[in-house]
């Protein structure tokens, strides 16, 4: 499949290599090559002959690169955060264009898995646990609080109705550790996540992009990782 990758930051270098790794014909491009409109016009696309983007890019250019896509039909698959406001104006686009775009807070298996950990674990409030949230991430991060953290919130609210305080920590180059402590005068519960790398990320990218392929329609990555095997 060939595979347009935008964004070369750490993320998106990882998205690259692996692609590649799985036999992929891979072309990224960063905020300098898109500067100029025509890499990204339906002209140039075509020509290169691109079937998916995947997008680790930053909040501000995301809906950008969007329009872009539609406009050529290349489905999408974002794994950048921070631009969930405007989900509402992507899902009228990607209707309107009919391609396949996937997004999500967090492509990490891992990451997945914790969120129905968490999920089965919230019922605790419902047993007086208060519940909360400590994500910590590397210091050029752009959103804060994290898309997972924002994604655990919502779930916990979703399957307690707790309202779960969310602390976020900027530091170092911390990957992504997102910690829910469930606490009473009895006892405490503290369940982690530790990505030890990007390449989980990656991974996940890569796979929503095989698994959109050919395909129609507005898509979280629970909807991929419910078919992952």
């Amino acid at each position: 499949m060939k595979l347009l990758v935008l964004g070369k930051g750490k993320t998106g270098s990882i998205v690259a290599d692996f692609a590649r790794e799985r036999g992929h014909d891979v072309v990224a491009f960063d905020e300098h090559d898109t500067q100029d409109s025509a890499a990204l016009s339906p002209e140039n696309l075509r020509k290169l002959g691109v079937e998916v983007a995947i997008d680790f890019t930053t909040p501000t250019a995301v809906i950008e690169n969007v329009i872009a896509c539609a406009a050529a039909k290349v489905n999408v698959v974002v794994g950048t955060t921070g631009w969930y406001q405007h989900l509402g104006k992507v899902r009228e686009l990607v209707e309107e264009s009919k391609i396949g775009f996937v997004y999500g807070s967090n492509f990490s298996v891992g990451v997945n898995i914790f969120f129905n950990i968490i999920r089965d674990a919230a019922s605790a409030a419902r047993f007086g646990y208060e519940v909360k949230i400590i994500e910590r991430h590397h210091e050029q991060k752009k959103d804060k609080p994290s898309g997972t953290a924002v994604t655990l919130h919502k779930v916990i609210q979703e399957s307690s109705g707790a309202d779960a305080e969310i602390t976020s920590i900027r530091e170092g180059d911390v990957v992504g550790t997102h910690t829910v402590l469930l606490d009473s005068e009895s006892d405490t519960m503290m369940l982690v996540h530790d990505a030890k790398s990007r390449r989980g990320f990656a991974e996940g990218a890569v796979r929503a992009a095989e698994w959109i392929k050919g395909k129609k329609g507005f898509y979280e990555f629970k909807d991929v990782f419910a078919d992952m095997k």
